[in-house]
Parts: C-alpha cells; structure tokens; sequence
C-alpha cells in the first residue's frame, strides 16, 4: 500500500522525535555531571522513545478507524509524557523532540482521516 506524502512526513517526524528523545536520554543517563547520570527517569525515557517508535509503526500499519484513534490516543499520551519527563530532567531538547512529534501526530492522524461519499439513487 502506498502512503501519502503527509503520512510519510508525519512518520518521519514522529521517528525523529523518539531517536532524538531516545538518544539525549542515553547520553544523559551515562554521562557524568548531567545532573540525572544513571538515574531512573533518563533510562525510562530512554525506554518510553523506543515504545513511541515501535507506535509509531504500528499506528502507520492501522487501518481501522477504531484501531487509529486508540493509537493516536496513546502516542498522544506518550509524547506529553517524554515531553514532561525531559523537562523535569533538565534536558529541554528531549520536550523540544516532542513537540516536533506532536507536529508529526497531527500530521499523520488528519491524513487519516477517510471520506466515503457514495452516491443514493
């Protein structure tokens, strides 16, 4: 099945954001005098990045309407949680990728959205 160009842009952002969350949260994680080294909140945001990117997959693959609006729910969910748990890291860029997210989520979810008209005789 082929995918629009905004399906693939909005992909792509929502993959940018989670390897830039997922690689800032690594750094931050094994880095000394990050202020979080080896602390429980940068490893799970390390873990929550590579959950949005597996969603994001999988919201990409979803076909019924049902299905999407759960997914777009929980990576919504997921994006203000990274974003929130970057801040209160101290690591802004993280919360600036999930913005960039959000703006791939709205991207990818109003492209979904499907119009079958059929004609009433």
């Amino acid at each position: 099945m082929l995918q629009s160009q905004p399906s693939r842009i909005g992909t792509l952002l929502l993959l940018l954001s989670a390897v830039i969350g997922f690689a800032v949260a690594i750094y931050a994680w094994l880095t000394p005098l990050t202020g979080v080294t080896g602390t429980i909140g940068a490893l799970g945001v390390a873990i929550a990045s590579v959950l949005l990117a597996i969603l994001t997959f999988i919201l990409r693959g979803a076909s019924r309407r049902g299905a999407r609006i759960f997914l777009i729910i929980v990576t919504l969910v997921m994006l203000f949680g990274i974003g929130f748990a970057g801040a209160l890291l101290h690591q802004y860029i993280i919360t600036a990728a999930m913005v960039v997210g959000l703006i791939g989520l709205i991207v990818l979810s109003s492209n979904s959205v499907r119009h079958n008209h059929h004609a009433r005789a």
